[in-house]
């Protein structure tokens, strides 16, 4: 059973808002949005560590419980199944231009304009676009649009939890993970992964590494012959978090790269 990282909420019979588990079920992009739990500080995200202001300035954290990466300065590219199909919604806020979700410096846009990629079906076809009311100050993160760096070591990032079942962070968090193979994630997932569509990461063999609940949405990224960061996969899914041979499964860029610039055209970027 596939389980995304979004993070998830339902309301509890006291009335609470609590954190759901991981789940199949697509976002609330409909509904109006909670507030973004910052949960307690930590030191480490499934082994990583806090990312320095303004080292990463194209992330961007989504309302309703996922990350994105700024495609143009008014398209956030995220994951699919953070939103709930196409059309327009202006109930989701994006938080940008700090690491600290409380910095009083965080730029807040809501959005207009949701575009789910054509076809999705909740296997593979993981993207969406978010188009912003008004453009951010910040760099963008160039997509890669072939496969020539589908490989090494990759950076992942996000407010997600710092371990399986944990709290969503106040702190942007940084880790590295390296390429896992189509064979050896297949042999982890078997038919769930949609390879094409889909490409692996993390410490197969120790675990340890991972994206988790709250990261969905969130780019995989490295550097590129120049030195620029280039994003090569969206954070999707995975059994837990971290856990030894089971890597975390991200939407292959590069395979929608040319859907991902049409639709974007099709919002104004």
């Amino acid at each position: 059973m596939r389980s995304y990282r979004k993070l998830l909420r339902r309301t509890t019979a006291a009335g609470a808002i609590a954190l759901a588990a991981f789940s199949l079920q697509s976002g609330s992009a409909g509904a109006a949005p909670a507030p973004d739990p910052t949960g307690s500080v930590h030191t480490k995200v499934v082994g990583g560590s806090k990312a320095a202001q303004g080292e990463f300035p194209f992330m961007v954290r989504l309302s309703m419980g996922c990350g994105g990466a700024l495609y143009t300065k008014d398209i956030v590219l995220t994951a699919a199944h953070c939103v709930d199909g196409s059309g327009p919604n202006t109930s989701i806020t994006a938080t940008a231009g700090v690491v600290d979700l409380q910095d009083a410096a965080a730029v807040k846009v809501n959005s207009t304009q949701v575009l789910q990629a054509p076809g999705y079906n909740g296997k593979g076809k993981d993207w969406a676009l978010i188009k912003l009311a008004k453009p951010l100050d910040q760099p963008t993160l160039k997509i890669a649009e072939d496969t020539k760096l589908n490989n090494g070591d990759f950076t992942i990032a996000g407010w997600g939890a710092d371990k399986e079942g944990g709290d969503q962070q106040r702190y942007l968090l940084k880790a590295t993970v390296p390429f896992v193979d189509d064979a050896a994630c297949q042999k982890a997932y078997g038919d769930q992964l949609t390879p094409g569509d889909e490409i692996c990461a993390g410490k197969v063999d120790a675990g340890g590494v991972d994206t988790c609940q709250g990261d969905s949405g969130g780019p995989m990224f490295r550097k590129d012959d120049a030195g620029q960061w280039l994003q090569v996969g969206i954070v999707s899914w995975g059994e837990g978090c971290a856990r030894p041979g089971k890597p975390g499964v991200y939407s292959e860029v590069s395979t929608f790269a040319a859907n991902i610039k049409k639709a974007a055209g099709e919002l104004g970027g």
